[in-house]
């Protein structure tokens, strides 16, 4: 596998346009489009929040009923949720705006929407907005680049990534752009994340490997405990890389799961880092437990801590919060066996070792916990397993920018 530049345009046959379509934001694009010149096959996981945006349901009926995708239709601003039978009907004028432009059914265009709930989509907007990017579709790098940052809310940097591999002697490619920063808090996968490949590959294959791939990825991400409602990762495979059809398991389907991990755990990261407000990336990794959802649990709990995450905003060194937040987690321990630790790039320092607290040098840790990356270690020596979880420190910023989020 190899990284490479691009994003959503990276596969074969992939084109992407964005536009200033004035949805809510000024002076900004708002609204991006994602386009395959052939239908593809396509899996998707969606928000576990029983309130569901209109575009969320919109796109589960797309995936679950075996019908081919071509094209996404984003907008930035408004989220179209809590908004009825009208919130429905801009979905669908949506999707029948692509059919007339682009000449490809409605039924095969998915849509996603993010911004403020309980808000009205302008349709004529919308409308308009697909008119001119269609228009301006490429396949370009810079064409990907743009869609991603159309997207963006509160985001404060885009976040795409592409890479190849080879199937059989064919290089294929996988690549994609996320947005999330607030509410972030997935139970299916993230807020929004579209990808998009060259592979030929059989849809139910394709649908379990997103769905496994997201509980160890997007699943293990939190900024501040809210599951919004309007997550959705959508996974469009149009299958111009001309390797043969994976049908069954085996190497090739191994070799797709693992690029689809690599690019899901890097957008998860870039996702984690970008939290509102936020000035570190706070990861927490639990090795040698009982069980894979023990640790899940467990390192899932350090990071969505309020309390663990202000003292890594302030450098802190107070351990006791995160074998707090271990404690209440639900996971099953005895304290005894733990040891913890903390990492970054400026070193590593041991803070609790088997039920006792080590003496440590509190420059150190406090350097340690200074750093754009902080890794909270920690071995419960109970078993084999082990998860990884990323989150953020919570800042003063953060209660600002979500303060006056609707105004």
């Amino acid at each position: 596998m190899k990284v490479i530049e691009g994003g959503v345009c990276a596969a074969k046959g992939f084109k992407a346009a964005c536009c200033e379509a004035n949805i809510k934001y000024k002076n900004r694009t708002d609204m991006a489009m994602i386009y395959s010149e052939v239908p593809c096959e396509c899996a998707g996981t969606f928000t576990s929040n029983v309130v569901k945006a209109a575009c969320v349901q919109w796109d589960q009926k797309l995936v679950y009923s075996g019908e081919k995708m071509q094209a996404v239709v984003v907008n930035s601003g408004i989220a179209n949720a809590c908004t009825g039978q009208e919130g429905f009907d801009a979905c669908e004028a949506t999707a029948k705006a692509v059919e007339k432009e682009l000449g490809i059914k409605a039924s095969s265009v998915a849509v996603a929407s993010t911004g403020v709930i309980g808000m009205q989509l302008p349709v004529e907007k919308l409308v308009n907005g697909v008119s001119v990017m269609s228009g301006k579709l490429e396949g370009s790098i810079e064409a990907g680049t743009n869609a991603s940052k159309a997207i963006m809310t509160t985001d404060t940097v885009h976040k795409e990534i592409a890479v190849t591999f080879e199937v059989a002697g064919k290089t294929v490619t996988l690549g994609g752009m996320c947005k999330g920063s607030g509410m972030i808090h997935p139970n299916m996968c993230t807020m929004l994340a579209f990808l998009t490949t060259d592979l030929d590959i059989d849809r139910s294959l394709l649908q379990e490997a997103v769905s496994r791939v997201v509980t160890d990825t997007f699943n293990m991400i939190t900024v501040d405990g809210d599951t919004s409602t309007n997550d959705t990762f959508l996974v469009m495979a149009n299958g111009l890389a001309g390797n043969e059809k994976i049908a069954k398991k085996g190497e090739a389907y191994d070799d797709f799961c693992e690029a689809l991990f690599y690019v899901c755990r890097y957008l998860a990261r870039k996702m984690a880092g970008d939290g509102e407000g936020a000035t570190k990336l706070f990861e927490a990794k639990v090795v040698n437990v009982r069980s894979k959802e023990d640790a899940r649990t467990l390192s899932r709990a350090i990071v969505a801590s309020n309390l663990s995450k202000a003292a890594i905003y302030g450098c802190d060194a107070n351990f006791g919060r995160f074998l707090c937040a271990m404690g209440y987690s639900g996971a099953q321990f005895d304290q005894n066996d733990v040891e913890l630790f903390f990492e970054s790039e400026a070193g590593r320092v041991q803070v609790f070792d088997k039920g006792t607290p080590v003496v440590f040098d509190e420059e150190l840790a406090k350097k340690i916990l200074g750093s754009g990356e902080v890794t909270i270690y920690v071995d419960m020596h109970e078993g084999t397993e082990e998860a990884t979880a990323w989150g953020c420190d919570l800042t003063y910023d953060y209660v600002k920018i979500n303060a006056d989020y609707r105004s």
